[in-house]
């Protein structure tokens, strides 16, 4: 990642305090386009439904995670209807706190919210039918993204999927220094999930997003 990596506790630290003090709702989760919610959602769940379901290699829908979870819109709206139990982990507490009440009589099937950056998660070992990872990946160091996919692959259930949704960069990698994160082209993202030992089994473009922000790409990894 070049010179963005060389001070890794400042790009830590930095993501911190900018998500710190973003307003805890679906808007400040989205960047100020909370209007496109239920397209992510709906596309994100076909996508999804195309692995669930019951017969040989279908993924269960046992227990799924949110990895950067912010205030829950991703686990209320797609994991929780699909999975029997989600647990959340975010690195900002606040948006945790929140989702409790922004989840409502369905969070009482939350297993366990962790607050943590992914950079030091430890998921459970065999647990995790589904880990879901969005919009978060360009908050880690490529190194880190490669050892956190290592974990992820042990975390699984068998038939399990790991799946990054993310933004995508037309080619190399793109610095925000806003929120202090990098944005990825495919190339460069499909060589961090071959070092992780994990392969791509499907990936789709979301489609009917806004012309003015970065192309966002599905990738289910086994």
């Amino acid at each position: 990642m070049g010179d963005i990596a060389e001070d890794e506790a400042s790009f830590y630290s930095n993501a911190e305090d900018y998500w710190r003090d973003v307003a805890p709702t679906v808007d400040g989760m989205l960047g100020g386009y909370g209007s496109i919610s239920s397209i992510d959602v709906n596309g994100s769940k076909a996508f999804l439904q195309k692995f669930l379901g019951d017969g040989e290699g279908k993924t269960g829908s046992g227990c799924a995670l949110d990895c950067g979870a912010g205030i829950g819109r991703i686990t209320k709206r797609l994991l929780l209807p699909l999975f029997k139990t989600v647990d959340l982990v975010d690195v900002t507490q606040e948006f945790l706190d929140k989702a409790r009440p922004y989840l409502g009589e369905e969070g009482k099937r939350v297993g366990n919210y962790f607050c943590c950056g992914l950079q030091d998660f430890k998921p459970e070992v065999g647990r995790y039918d589904v880990i879901w990872i969005q919009w978060v990946i360009g908050h880690l160091t490529d190194d880190h993204l490669v050892d956190f996919l290592r974990r992820c692959q042990k975390a699984l259930r068998p038939n399990g999927l790991v799946v990054i949704k993310d933004n995508v960069s037309y080619e190399g990698v793109v610095p925000d220094e806003v929120d202090s994160s990098v944005c990825r082209d495919m190339d460069i993202l499909r060589r961090l999930v071959d070092r992780a030992g994990l392969r791509i089994v499907h990936e789709e473009q979301q489609k009917d997003f806004p012309k003015e922000i970065y192309q966002v790409h599905t990738l289910a990894l086994r």
